[in-house]
């Protein structure tokens, strides 16, 4: 009944990062777990959920969803099912009425199937990207620089702008062109 993962060989750079983040917070909640450290398991769990799932991934695969690639929004809709399946097994030690009621929803479960008789997640070490980790982390930060100048200078979010960047360092560059489809969807520039 759990979902299963997303086919590899299609996996964009945002699908292979999301999973990445997804093993390092699956890494270190159990870690913290294992220590008894509820406290710091609970807010990588939050950092992890609402910092990279929700405010960044949704947000990059949004113009998948709707977009008319069809093999692109499947990848999209089976990673973002996967992620979150994995999310509430992770967070079903802190809140179990709630994500049990949510992943029957998700899972389509019968009432003879239980989330707290899941498997809880390993760590699959050879999803785990660093490289990729920073790769992203210049584009999220690129994004929120453009985001705060946009602020600053009046535009309205719903406005195209044009945007040059400007760097000397070759692997910002390539990175920056690599993941331009997210930068002009996501701040919306030209």
């Amino acid at each position: 009944e759990s979902l299963g993962e997303p086919d590899g060989i299609n996996l964009e750079l945002a699908d292979r990062w999301i999973l990445s983040k997804f093993n390092q917070a699956v890494e270190q909640t159990r870690a913290e777990l294992d220590k008894y450290g509820m406290g710091e398991a609970a807010k990588t769990l939050y950092e992890f959920t609402w910092g990279d799932f929700c405010d960044w991934y949704i947000e990059l695969v949004n113009p998948r969803l709707y977009g008319k690639d069809e093999d692109s929004k499947q990848v999209a809709k089976q990673t973002l099912a996967f992620v979150l399946d994995g999310i509430l097994k992770l967070l079903h030690p802190f809140t179990p009425h709630i994500t049990e009621e949510v992943w029957h929803t998700l899972t389509q479960a019968g009432d003879d199937s239980y989330l707290a008789m899941q498997p809880y997640p390993v760590v699959r070490a050879e999803l785990v990207d660093a490289d990729l980790d920073k790769d992203f982390d210049l584009l999220i930060g690129t994004i929120r620089t453009i985001r705060n100048l946009r602020a600053a200078a009046g535009v309205k979010p719903s406005a195209k702008i044009e945007a040059i960047l400007k760097t000397d360092d070759a692997n910002e560059v390539r990175i920056l062109s690599a993941t331009q489809v997210y930068l002009k969807d996501t701040a919306k520039v030209e």
